[in-house]
């Protein structure tokens, strides 16, 4: 595999200096989880915001920290507990990543967040990137950061050529990150910077429509300079999406619906949902196994899109008429029956809340 060597060019050597400047006058200074050293809050919000937009993490982080208002909190909780809270939040390995990651730090380091990069990186959850914007936030550590907002600030000041996602690319923006971090051992300094980074990203530097009029950079960077701003960075490869299909059994008695444990790894792992088959006649099967003799009728199909497929929902309602008691039960603690306006007490996937919500609305 061939490297990629990225240099940075005379007009761009006080970058960290400039990017500190802005930061400090124009970033972001009233969120959440900033002013404060607290390495769980500073975590928590890391985790939180991995391909996550901060308006929608927000009221998540708040709940989070009402409920666990520290890691051993955290540590404590039933993962149930975690995972309802995280519902909606989506990619949720990152929940199940949390709470482990809560029990490590309280079982094996006294329930205080080590402070290096490389202790952190060691931890569920946290990688590389993570691991570096904990310790700069947290510790003042003079450690970059390479998120997806960063990636795109670099490609575009410093005309990156390749798709980001691509390993030889990937390791050239790491060297460039690193070479271009501020001198100073000033924790100030270093916070800012990496602040900085993520704020221009997320605020100027956006993917859509960057506002260049505004970017401190606007006059050094590659992308606005040769109006390459949609070219750079590189796109992804592209590759057809697949459409997978799946059957769920919505058994309904009264204003009441049966929730089945999914298994604790691969899609919504270790959340509620509904009893799930690949097909029309398998799932009336696992009606069948439930004692559930009467007919199902058909809802339309729900499309869900993940990162990489598109699962098409098909619904199909059996209606027991207040007989549930009659059914057979599966002698564990995998299912449960809740009643739909109480959804909020268990982890249930956004698509089949949505369709929880419209059947709960058809009933009021």
């Amino acid at each position: 595999m061939s490297t990629l060597s990225l240099s940075v060019p005379s007009s761009l050597t006080d970058f960290s200096a400039r990017l500190i400047a802005w930061q400090r006058t124009h970033g972001r200074h009233d969120l959440p989880w900033q002013n404060t050293r607290d390495a769980y809050r500073i975590w928590l919000s890391e985790i939180m915001l991995q391909q996550t937009q901060v308006s929608t993490v927000i009221p998540y982080y708040e709940r989070f920290l009402g409920r666990f208002p520290d890691v051993a909190a955290l540590a404590a909780a039933p993962l149930d507990d975690v995972m309802a809270l995280w519902a909606g939040l989506g990619y949720y390995s990152r929940a199940r990543n949390l709470h482990r990651c809560a029990q490590t730090v309280v079982e094996q380091h006294g329930g205080a967040f080590p402070v290096s990069v490389e202790a952190l990186a060691e931890l569920p959850g946290i990688g590389r990137s993570t691991a570096a914007a904990i310790a700069s936030f947290a510790f003042g550590a003079r450690a970059t950061i390479l998120d997806g907002n960063v990636k795109r600030v670099l490609a575009r000041v410093f005309g990156v050529e390749g798709f980001p996602g691509e390993k030889r690319v990937e390791n050239a923006m790491w060297t460039l990150a690193e070479s271009l971090l501020p001198s100073a051992a000033n924790d100030d300094d270093v916070s800012a910077y990496t602040q900085g980074l993520m704020d221009l990203g997320a605020t100027l530097c956006m993917r859509g429509k960057p506002d260049c009029a505004r970017c401190p950079f606007a006059a050094d960077c590659v992308a606005n300079v040769t109006g390459r701003q949609r070219e750079l960075p590189v796109a992804r490869p592209k590759k057809a999406i697949p459409t997978r299909r799946t059957w769920m059994l919505v058994l309904r008695d009264g204003n009441a619906v049966m929730l089945e444990k999914r298994p604790p790894s691969g899609i919504w792992g270790g959340l509620w949902s509904l009893p799930e088959a690949s097909g029309e006649a398998a799932l009336a099967e696992r009606a069948e196994g439930y004692g559930a003799s009467g007919s199902m009728m058909p809802l339309a199909t729900l499309t869900h899109t993940f990162t990489h497929f598109r699962l098409d929902i098909e619904p199909r309602v059996v209606d027991l008429g207040n007989l549930r008691a009659t059914l057979a039960s599966v002698g564990d603690d995998q299912t449960v029956w809740v009643a739909l306006h109480e959804l909020d007490a268990y982890g249930v996937p956004a698509p089949v809340r949505k369709l929880l919500d419209a059947m709960q609305g058809s009933l009021l």
